[in-house]
């Protein structure tokens, strides 16, 4: 299985440079992942598609501003970290840009010294361990000194950073968003209840995992970013209960995904746990628990391309993706969507 089998030509144009005013206004592409058959439809008709008694699983991670601009303390050089994981002891694992410049022992100082990174561990592909010195809240702070951390194709300025955070978010500590959540209202998650679909949350924080390019020629040479995920017993109970009364477990997103796969593959089904994923679903994978999936168009030969060429079939995605792009669909964190079901 090669890297350019999952590569496809999309014009510049279509890749959204900024959310859509109402979350509810994207398109949904509606595709049966057995035939390959398509529908064209509205976002907002997403209701005509679940059933009462279907389980949507939500993500209910909270983007951090995560991005960082500061300085080196002896030189003033420029460095740009990307917050990714926190560990005990104000300890982060970070992406650095101009990492070479950032060896262990160098400070990097943000907002007046009133955050000071200390590399304390140089790790592989741009990645170090930090030990945050600072005054009062950590996350109040990063509040004043952060920016959300938009992905490198989106060029335009956001003006409301909620835009990039789902109506349900709850537990901070995401360095990009669940996309496939953000065209939810809560309205519209309300009027889904009121049809009789159940809704439960799980978390997976989004790091270096979901949005690494692959850099290896043979897919299955790839390693996953681990990410923290929790899976609360109240879900956990309803998703199992769901399977044993051969109900819909609908995932919404591929970090959704992901969390739900990642424990029925260590424990054989859906049970209360917490941990880090580092999962990787590629052709070949075989689901256990979900039946349909929400997504957003993904990018090129990425892991998230992999895994829904996984949960539908590589032919059945790439003719899909040509549709969307013949038909000018918006793509990637900001674009329109897609409902994979049978």
């Amino acid at each position: 299985m090669k890297l350019k089998d999952f590569t496809y030509r999309l014009p510049d144009e279509l890749i959204a440079q900024s959310p859509l005013k109402n979350r509810l206004g994207s398109r949904l592409l509606v595709v049966n992942r057995d035939t390959g058959v398509h529908i064209d439809e509205q976002f907002s008709q997403l209701q005509h598609y679940l059933k009462s008694g279907d389980v949507l699983v939500l993500n209910d991670t909270a983007v951090l501003p995560a991005r960082l601009i500061g300085e080196k303390s002896d030189t003033g050089a420029v460095i740009e970290v990307l917050l990714l994981k926190s560990e005990p002891n104000d300890v982060w694992e970070c992406l650095v840009k101009k990492a070479k410049k950032v060896k262990v022992g160098t400070r990097v100082v943000f907002g007046d010294s009133a955050l000071v990174a200390e590399c304390i561990e140089v790790l592989d592909e741009g990645l170090r361990r930090f030990k945050m010195h600072y005054e009062g809240v950590f996350y109040e702070l990063l509040d004043k000194l952060g920016e959300m951390p938009l992905p490198p194709y989106i060029h335009e300025k956001l003006d409301d950073q909620d835009r990039y955070q789902t109506v349900y978010r709850k537990h901070k500590g995401s360095a990009a968003a669940p996309t496939a959540g953000l065209h939810f209202t809560e309205a519209y998650l309300a009027r889904l209840k009121a049809q009789g679909i159940d809704i439960v949350t799980v978390t997976l924080h989004v790091g270096l995992g979901t949005f690494r390019p692959v850099s290896v020629e043979n897919v299955k040479e790839h390693k996953m970013h681990e990410e923290y995920y929790t899976v609360t017993q109240e879900a956990a109970e309803a998703i199992q209960k769901a399977k044993q009364e051969n109900r819909r477990i609908v995932a919404v997103g591929t970090t959704s995904m992901r969390t739900l796969e990642t424990v029925a593959k260590l424990h054989g089904k859906v049970t209360e746990d917490s941990g880090f994923s580092d999962l990787f679903i590629y052709p070949g994978f075989e689901f256990k628990v979900v039946d349909a999936l929400l997504t957003n168009f993904h990018l090129p030969e990425s892991t998230l391309l992999m895994l829904v060429s996984a949960f539908a079939s590589k032919s059945i995605i790439f003719d899909a993706y040509q549709h969307a792009i013949d038909e000018k669909y918006r793509f990637f964190s900001f674009g329109d969507a897609m409902f994979l079901t049978k």
